[in-house]
């Protein structure tokens, strides 16, 4: 599976950086993610991105850490993820063929189309899952980088960081993640590699729901949407049931990991963390370590 996603181009090297860095990017800040060398510990910190302004940010980046080596994370809203028919021409020509094939399925014009795909090595299939986001937007975030002093390690998505979360064996496992404001995201990976993914819309504000909420009605339309993936999953891609559901979303996720439980026979997990937008910059840096930036 290609997950290099607008990855190690060569005119955004820099000549000497100071250390690593996860960046999630966000319509309105940057969440970072560095050792702090001399308690070395792992710091998680958010600078807003003021109207667009992406210099001033990632100038603040740079007075936090030095013109460091970045791996940078696009959120939700910065990309449109789709399922393609694989174009019948030489790889090199792939990338180009599937602008043409979804033109008509996203948002962008086509002149402002930068897009990748990638395909799984364990499901036979004719379709690949293409990433579509806009030109200006890359090459804005590329200028602010370079003004900065920044090497860009690359750039990926939340679906390709997010599945490292999960365990990497030869059973498929199903990630429920909810970062706020965005689209619900539902997933199964198996043996590191996406097999399935879709977006479900209907819990923007699930991170701020009580626990009252999530009891008279929320679980149950969660535990809806899983049973939905579950089922396209097994009958669709003819895969075996997955073996786990982890949950990964703000506010009362232990308490709603335990309400979806009822409802299934697979254990159902909630992550532990600080934030998802704190974990999907931590994510982001363990990729640099993993060398798939």
């Amino acid at each position: 599976m290609s997950n290099g996603f607008l990855s190690k181009l060569a005119f955004w090297q820099s000549s000497q950086t100071a250390g690593d860095v996860g960046v999630f990017i966000t319509d309105n800040a940057l969440w970072v993610c560095y050792d702090e060398t001399a308690e070395s510990t792992q710091v998680v910190k958010q600078i807003p991105i003021i109207k667009h302004d992406w210099k001033q940010a990632f100038e603040e980046l740079k007075a936090l850490c030095g013109k460091a080596n970045l791996q940078l994370v696009l959120s939700f809203s910065n990309y449109q993820m789709l399922q393609a028919d694989k174009p019948s021409v030489e790889s090199s020509e792939i990338a180009q063929a599937l602008i043409w094939a979804v033109k008509d399925m996203v948002s962008e014009p086509v002149a402002n189309i930068h897009l990748d795909y990638f395909e799984s090595s364990l499901t036979p299939s004719a379709k690949v899952s293409v990433v579509v986001t806009s030109r200006d937007l890359l090459m804005q975030l590329v200028a602010a980088c370079e003004e900065s002093g920044f090497s860009i390690a690359g750039i990926t998505v939340e679906e390709l960081v997010l599945r490292h979360i999960l365990p990497n064996d030869s059973m498929a496992h199903m990630l429920v993640a909810h970062a706020p404001q965005e689209e619900l995201l539902l997933m199964a990976v198996k043996a590191g590699e996406v097999l399935m993914q879709r977006r479900v819309r209907g819990f923007n504000q699930l991170n701020k729901a009580t626990f009252q909420e999530l009891q008279n009605s929320i679980a149950d339309n969660l535990s809806l949407e899983i049973q939905r993936s579950m089922d396209y999953f097994e009958s669709q891609l003819r895969q075996a049931p997955v073996a786990s559901i982890t949950i990964a979303s703000d506010g009362d996720s232990p308490s709603l990991a335990k309400l979806v439980a009822a409802n299934f026979n697979q254990t159902v997990n909630a992550v532990n963390h600080d934030g998802v937008s704190g974990l999907l910059a931590q994510l982001a840096l363990q990729e640099i370590a993993r060398g798939e930036a």
